[in-house]
């Protein structure tokens, strides 16, 4: 979905969980968690008009921190009810989703483009909307997913994802030799990083992207941890240069 977290509407979001949850000192602190994430995501939400909508609508509480833990759980909670419109009213029998990230399979075209106008009608009432660029395609195209391309054998990681860690990298050791960081900040994206990839066919790509580094120690430079220096030695990961 386009603009997820920034886009979800306090009011439809604390009228679903007031169904589920009858102790007022509960809701009570839901209201305050609330009111704290309003226009937390302003910055980057571009205002999307609905039906009936009149020019107030813009000024609507909307938006949960992002990272937050009730922010992951109210998510699910908030998309709750598409996920049964999916699966009873569209008797979609083949339905995945990932917070606001979502897959169905049938075997017709024409029927995955009839779900796609009924889910976009349905998302409407959530004050939701679909990516533009979503559309029905064979399988064996592959299918991006959780910032993979997922085909039915294998999984690569989205190109532009790997463009954008091979410039970060490139930016924090940049910093690391200039002193402004620690070398544990540098491990930390990099763990992180190849952790996400694991999931994927992307040993190839891990080689690629880690082994163009070289480390030159800047003024802050410590002792390499031996754990984390042995698994990016296994992999091919980073080499060190004078």
């Amino acid at each position: 979905m386009e603009q997820f977290f920034p886009s979800i509407d306090h009011a439809i979001l604390r009228a679903e969980l007031a169904r589920r949850i009858p102790d007022p000192g509960v809701l009570w602190l839901v209201d305050r968690i609330l009111e704290s994430g309003a226009g937390v995501l302003s910055d980057v939400y571009q205002m999307v008009y609905f039906p009936g909508d009149d020019l107030f609508a813009a000024h609507r509480p909307r938006g949960l921190p992002i990272g937050n833990l009730t922010s992951q759980f109210w998510a699910n909670v908030y998309l709750n009810p598409f996920d049964h419109f999916v699966r009873r009213e569209l008797g979609c029998k083949a339905y995945l989703r990932y917070v606001d990230d979502f897959v169905l399979f049938a075997d017709d075209k024409e029927r995955l483009w009839a779900w796609k106008r009924a889910m976009v009608s349905r998302l409407a009432r959530l004050r939701l909307t679909i990516h533009p660029g979503a559309h029905p395609r064979p399988v064996a195209e592959g299918l991006p997913f959780l910032g993979f391309v997922v085909y039915p054998y294998r999984r690569r990681l989205k190109r532009r994802k790997g463009i954008y860690y091979r410039r970060k990298l490139h930016a924090l050791l940049k910093a690391y030799q200039r002193g402004e960081i620690p070398l544990e900040d540098v491990n930390a994206s990099v763990l992180g990083w190849v952790n996400h990839l694991r999931y994927g066919n992307t040993v190839g790509l891990r080689k690629a992207v880690l082994s163009s580094q070289r480390i030159t120690p800047g003024n802050s430079f410590k002792t390499y941890d031996r754990e984390i220096a042995s698994m990016l030695t296994c992999s091919r990961s980073l080499r060190w240069g004078g």
